[in-house]
């Protein structure tokens, strides 16, 4: 089967695990990202290029996407696009890539955050504790999904680096 097809299994122990969806195309990345979050207790599929990404992540039905902006066969801009409802309600972009314009056209596809490579570890997972403790705690009983569903309509505070980002570039 596909690496899109496939999803790994939490390890015992996460409080509130996410199912979480990877899009990178480079091998060690994607393993290592995997392993990381598959550690902390979520469940994870992964995908290595758009064309996989499109045809998997719908079925996964995720609660986040972790994705490079950089792809084979597109980007991840494009990704969020075609995907439209049928994406996961929170996104995360990576790439090697962090000008202000970069980061402004992460926002506007759809993302919560733009992370420069190498991502940092304890970086992805206060961002995923962020997302779970909104979820927890704002959410008055509501699942994370249904709370990052809430912020991507502007219910609720959006990111303020991104903010910070977005009122530069339009400056």
């Amino acid at each position: 089967p596909s690496p899109g097809a496939n999803a790994r299994s939490p390890r015992p122990g996460a409080t509130r695990p996410l199912r979480i969806f990877i899009v990178e195309n480079h091998e060690d990345t994607r393993f290592l990202l995997a392993l990381l979050l598959e550690q902390l207790g979520h469940t994870v599929f992964t995908a290595t290029t758009l064309a996989e990404a499109l045809a998997a992540a719908p079925a996964a039905r995720c609660d986040v996407l972790i994705s490079d902006i950089g792809l084979p066969d597109g980007n991840g801009w494009e990704l969020m696009a075609r995907l439209g409802e049928e994406r996961p309600p929170y996104a995360i972009a990576m790439s090697g890539f962090g000008q202000v314009s970069d980061r402004q056209r992460s926002l506007e596809a759809g993302y919560r955050h733009h992370l420069l490579k190498p991502v940092e570890p304890n970086r992805l997972e206060e961002l995923l504790d962020g997302h779970l403790e909104v979820g927890g705690e704002l959410g008055g009983g509501r699942g994370a999904a249904e709370v990052a569903r809430e912020r991507l309509r502007g219910r609720l505070e959006p990111d303020r680096e991104l903010l910070q980002v977005a009122r530069h570039a339009h400056r």
